[in-house]
């Protein structure tokens, strides 16, 4: 192996990595010569599904809204492979459940995976990268992190929102040490997100939510099992962005997350000239004083 190799050789640390985008992400990886530390709820389940014994592949099973438990896992990777180079925030479910219907406890339990799990992780991993001056952070978002106009979705368009702010922020506040931020946005893509171990309902259904349940209907009959995005080419995507000197903060997936993004900036422009007179007549008529 020559030097100019060893030197494309990135450690990755990769969460939720027992199914969907994780999962695939383990195979490239390995496949193209990298290091990765990979973490699931179920261990077992993981290194089933993986498939993989090999000095470069090091499963563990953590907790991530536990952020001893994160802390852990981030110490035996760098103990492992000696440093961190990307970092791969991937685990998450999706909610469904009008905000009506949906209880305190459900909501919380949504935010805590996909809200405060990537802040442990975040939180975690940043002394290593900072000592480095370098790394790459890839947050997974989705078109709902852009749009809300999805009914039964708020919950859990409402983390998506959160991880897009907190990326946005994390991108200003870590790169001054080196350490690039990239949020990445699919679109429907091929994988078991619509599937019962991904996908939450509302315990307690209200009947006037035809709309909603309605959404579910089609999630479940027409939807799943007919995504549009093959997230074999998703993760080459994120691979490749990887590898980039300068990658976007912004990275859409899929011909709808593209369509979606683009009709959000039109409505979203439409409101800005509609009510720009009202908007700018807010401000005090005189300049502050000196």
């Amino acid at each position: 192996m020559t030097n100019q190799s060893q030197q494309q050789i990135q450690v990755w640390f990769i969460t939720g990595a027992s199914k969907g985008f994780g999962l695939e992400l383990v195979h490239q990886l390995i496949q193209q010569g990298h290091r990765v530390a990979a973490t699931s709820r179920d261990g077992a389940e993981l290194r089933r599904a993986a498939g993989i014994e090999s000095a470069d592949f090091l499963p563990m099973t953590v907790d991530l809204i536990t952020e001893a438990s994160v802390a852990e896992a981030i110490q035996a990777t760098i103990a492992h492979f000696g440093r961190i180079d990307v970092v791969v925030n991937n685990a998450g479910y999706g909610q469904v459940g009008a905000l009506e219907e949906l209880t305190d406890e459900e909501a919380r339990a949504n935010f805590e995976v996909n809200v405060f799990g990537t802040l442990n992780v975040i939180r975690q991993v940043m002394p290593q990268l900072r000592k480095q001056q370098s790394g790459h952070i890839l947050n997974l978002s989705s078109i709902a992190g852009i749009s809300g106009a999805f009914p039964g979705w708020g919950i859990y368009c409402a983390t998506k929102f959160a991880v897009e702010g907190l990326s946005e922020s994390l991108a200003a506040e870590a790169a001054p040490f080196g350490i690039k931020v990239t949020i990445v946005e699919p679109g429907y893509f091929r994988t078991e997100f619509l599937a019962s171990g991904s996908l939450r309902t509302a315990g307690d259904k209200l009947s006037d939510y035809t709309q909603v349940r309605e959404s579910e209907e089609a999630h479940q009959s027409q939807i799943r099992g007919n995504q549009p995005g093959d997230p074999v080419k998703a993760v080459a995507a994120m691979i490749q962005i990887a590898g980039e000197a300068n990658p976007p903060l912004h990275l859409l997936l899929g011909r709808d997350a593209y369509a979606v993004t683009e009709a959000k900036i039109t409505s979203l422009q439409a409101d800005m000239t509609t009510w720009k007179t009202l908007t700018q007549s807010t401000d005090f008529t005189e300049p502050a004083m000196a």
